[in-house]
Order: C-alpha cells, then structure tokens, then sequence
C-alpha cells in the first residue's frame, strides 16, 4: 500500500507543476501580445538590457565552445575517413553536424548553464525577499515585467548566437582541415558548401527558437517556486539548469524525429 502512495504522491506532484508550468506559459503569452494592445508597452530599455546581458556576453563562450567543438570534431573524423580513402569529406561532416545538430544544441546547454541561472537566481532572490508580493502590491504583473522581457530578448537572441556558433564551429574545422590534414583551401569550401543545404540551416535555427522558450520558462518558473532563503535560491537553480540541459535534449530529439520522418 505504500508504494501505491507513494506512486500517487508523485503522479500529483507532478500534474501539479505541469499545471503550474502551462498556467505560467499562458501569462506570459498573455501578457506578451496583450501589453500592446492595452496600451501598456513594455520598456525598451528593459528588452534591450535583456538582449545586452543574454545575447552580447554571451558571445566569446559560445565562440570558444563551438570552435573548439569544431577542432575536435575534424580531428576525430579525419582517422575514420582517411581509412576509408575520403578525408576531403571531413569538410561536409563538420558541417552539417554543426548546422543542423551540434551548433544549436551545444549553444542552447551553454545558454542554459549561464543564462537559464541567472533567470532563476534573480527572480528567486525576489521571491525570498518579497520583491514579487511587493510587485502585486503596487499592481504591477510579476510576469509582465520580469518574465516577458526575457522571453522576447532570449526568443531573438538565441537564434543570433547559434549563428555564430555555427560560423566559429565551422572555422574550428576548416582550420584543422587546411592547416593540419593538409586539405586544399578552395577545395575544403566548396566540400562543405557543396553538401550543406538550406534545410540544414533553417532546421538548426528552428530549433533554437524553442529552446529560447525552454530555457526561459524553466528559470522563471524555478523563480517563481523558489523558497528557504538563500539555499533555496541555489536549489532552484541547480533544478533549473539540470531540468533545462533535460527538456533541449528532448525537444531536440523530437524536432529531429519529425523532421526525419517528414522527409528530412
């Protein structure tokens, strides 16, 4: 009997936060497209700021990480190929395993890892001191001007990074390729540019949208929930990056599996 309750308490909890979690999802979108409408923008300066601390300083890690990403790739194919008598290929794998898997992944993890915490850390250090009753107490909506910026900064800015994650990533390759397997300059561009579509790029992108949202949600909603002063600040984020890292492996599985089988 035990264990049933135990399984029931865990089934509840969990359709507790599924619920919780949609419900902070409608708000936000709520107070997304309804803020214009009632005349009650948000403030450029907010966004902007957002944009500044999400997308700009990010930029030198998600260099780092893809480029590097992109060296150890191309060294690690170059044995395989070069067996098989195909090292020109190590251009077009690097490539489209940047584009379309490794670039908007491994981006959306270092995102996670630094923004997602921040997220949680600063709206569950409101939380703990009261900064969000307060917020409700001058009737100004805690998601409205703590959630909704960082939304739209991250929705935009995501899909920037990934970019030039995928442009250092490939750099990373094309500098091993060139400088240490000895491939043709010419040739290793137009390799990589030859077997590289369009689909490659936009899927990639595509799912950097929704990682944006992922990440976003599950800071603000571990903010939301967070509580025991400054240990629970820390709890929260450590369950916000863990559950981040979890739910952009899951959702860039499935977006692959619909993609593959759409005819991808």
């Amino acid at each position: 009997m035990h264990i049933f309750e135990h399984i029931g308490r865990a089934v509840t909890q969990w359709c507790c936060v599924f619920i919780d979690f949609s419900r902070l999802c409608i708000d936000t979108v709520y107070w997304g497209v309804m803020s214009p409408i009632k005349k009650k923008p948000l403030h450029p300066q907010i966004v902007s700021y957002q944009m500044v601390f999400m997308g700009i300083q990010s930029i030198i890690i998600v260099f780092f990480v893809m480029f590097f990403t992109g060296i150890v790739l191309a060294m690690q194919s170059a044995p395989q190929l070069i067996q098989m008598g195909g090292l020109i290929y190590v251009a077009s794998l690097v490539s489209i395993s940047i584009c379309r898997e490794l670039g908007p992944v491994l981006t959306a993890l270092v995102i996670a890892g630094r923004i997602g915490a921040a997220i949680t850390a600063e709206i569950g250090s409101m939380k703990v001191n009261e900064q969000v009753e307060a917020l409700d107490t001058m009737a100004v909506n805690p998601v409205r001007y703590l959630v909704v910026p960082k939304l739209i900064a991250l929705f935009f800015m995501l899909p920037c990074l990934t970019v030039i994650g995928d442009v250092s990533g490939l750099l990373g390759g094309y500098l091993i390729g060139v400088h240490n397997l000895r491939i043709n300059s010419g040739l290793y561009i137009q390799t990589a540019l030859k077997f590289l579509t369009l689909k490659d790029i936009y899927t990639g992108l595509s799912k950097s949208f929704v990682f944006a949202v992922i990440i976003t949600m599950v800071g603000a909603y571990q903010g939301f929930k967070t509580q025991g002063g400054a240990v629970g600040v820390g709890r929260a984020t450590t369950i916000s990056v863990v559950t981040s890292f979890i739910l952009v492996i899951i959702a860039d599985a499935l977006m692959t599996s619909i993609y593959y089988f759409s005819g991808y």
